[in-house]
């Protein structure tokens, strides 16, 4: 047990000394209008450089994640019938699908469905 500790005391230390060193050497940047400005060619840009991004796609997207890692829970459920008891597994799956019905129904109240132009 006193080994463990030790070795956790001596981890900890060289980490701490590690994270000391490597910060003391890391490369430092200033920031400053040249650097942050695009370059084309020595010319000031004509455009912006930054793309205007829609919110509404990043939502739709963020929506379909969240609906498709629980589709990746769902489907292991198939396997689970076999050696469940049924009852319980009826019980389960129809909470799990309630609590997913309750969040699109909430999402398209909400508009968050709707592609607005």
């Amino acid at each position: 047990m006193k080994t463990l500790l030790y070795f956790s005391i001596m981890i900890w230390f060289i980490m701490t000394i590690l994270i000391f060193v490597l910060n003391l050497t890391s490369k430092k940047t200033f920031s400053d209008r040249e650097k942050n400005s695009p370059f084309e060619c020595g010319f000031d840009p004509k455009n912006s450089a930054r793309m205007p991004f829609s919110l509404q796609f990043f939502l739709i997207a963020v929506i379909f994640i969240i609906f498709d890692v629980e589709l990746t829970l769902l489907l292991p459920m198939i396997l689970a019938l076999k050696i469940s008891n049924m009852i319980q597994y009826t019980f389960i799956v129809t909470f799990f699908i309630f609590i997913l019905l309750i969040g699109i129904y909430h999402e398209w109240n909400e508009g968050s469905l709707n592609w607005v132009v």
